[in-house]
């Protein structure tokens, strides 16, 4: 092979490379390398004892261009592509500097961040969000049940946690979503859910990760399925809320879940599954983890109705 065929074929390679770390959001040779301690293994052993909101952890890539750059307690997952990336979840307020740590440290530039989202709207899942729409420059999108809250800051009263819900600094919502609405950068493709199980603007999202053309998986950030309350608040005192949350948790059931990602880690062994005690990959994940919350939620009820009698 002659010299310049050699450099030809070296020239195909690399963009051959690239093209490929893009697909899978990785770091291109144009941005800077990833670690190769950025594994879920490391990330396991790193929040081994550790599963406080704003214990610090470090970044990981969980499948192809999902990462996960929360804190031991709490979700924060970070979609990635060529053109941008999504952010969903940012943790408590203090979270904040974490996060766009994480995000650095997985090699990838918070400012490129082009959309945020939310699971639902708890200051231990959104406190953070003003901060990281500020230091990122991301639009922030939401279901109309979170835009109020978002934008006061006020828990809502319709919330059974509401009364003992910490403020939030407000966020600005640049635009409102509807059920099935997709979020979209570049090739980039989210759904949202609307679940109101958890609180009234629960929403799961799903999306489609893949590590190579031949190696997908459908992705789903599936919200809180507990069913809890302040103290005082009866659910059999509020039909609505009843009809939502049996609403919301067969949709659930039904999302595209190859890998099942949940706001707290524990919600759904995460981490245990990160450590590879357990399979990360289960298509029946969102099913186990909806029949458990459905017998919880029948066990309140009828809870509630002893007490009443």
């Amino acid at each position: 092979m002659s010299r310049t065929s050699r450099a030809i074929t070296l020239a195909a390679a690399l963009a051959l490379s690239s093209i490929a770390a893009d697909a899978a959001g990785a770091p291109s040779p144009g941005r800077p390398q990833t670690p190769g301690d950025r594994t879920q293994a490391v990330l396991a052993t790193a929040c081994a004892g550790h599963d406080k909101w704003a214990d610090p952890a470090p970044p990981a890539r969980i499948f192809g261009n999902t990462w996960y750059v929360g804190t031991c307690g709490i979700s924060a997952i970070l979609v990635t592509g060529a053109k941008g990336h999504i952010l969903i979840d940012g943790g408590v307020a203090k979270a904040a500097p974490l996060v766009l740590a994480n995000i650095r440290k997985a090699g990838f530039d918070p400012k490129q961040v082009r959309w945020i989202v939310a699971s639902h709207e708890h200051f231990d899942h959104v406190g953070a969000l003003a901060a990281l729409q500020r230091e990122t420059g991301a639009k922030v999108a939401a279901l109309p049940a979170q835009k109020a809250v978002f934008e006061t800051g006020k828990p809502s009263k319709e919330d059974p946690q509401g009364a003992g819900l910490d403020s939030i600094a407000p966020v600005k919502i640049d635009r409102v979503l509807k059920d099935g609405a997709t979020v979209v950068v570049g090739s980039l493709v989210i759904t949202a859910h609307a679940t109101p199980v958890h609180a009234p603007g629960s929403t799961s999202w799903t999306w489609r990760s893949c590590a190579s053309t031949s190696d997908c998986h459908s992705i789903a950030y599936a919200d809180s399925t507990s069913t809890i309350s302040s103290d005082g608040y009866r659910f059999t005192d509020h039909p609505d809320r009843v009809a939502a949350i049996r609403q919301g948790l067969p949709k659930i059931a039904a999302l595209p879940c190859d890998i099942l990602l949940t706001p707290h880690p524990s919600q759904s062994a995460m981490m245990e599954r990160f450590a590879g005690t357990k399979p990360l990959t289960d298509t029946s994940a969102c099913r186990t983890y909806v029949t458990a919350a459905e017998d919880r939620f029948a066990a309140r009820l009828q809870k509630e109705a002893k007490e009443a009698r």
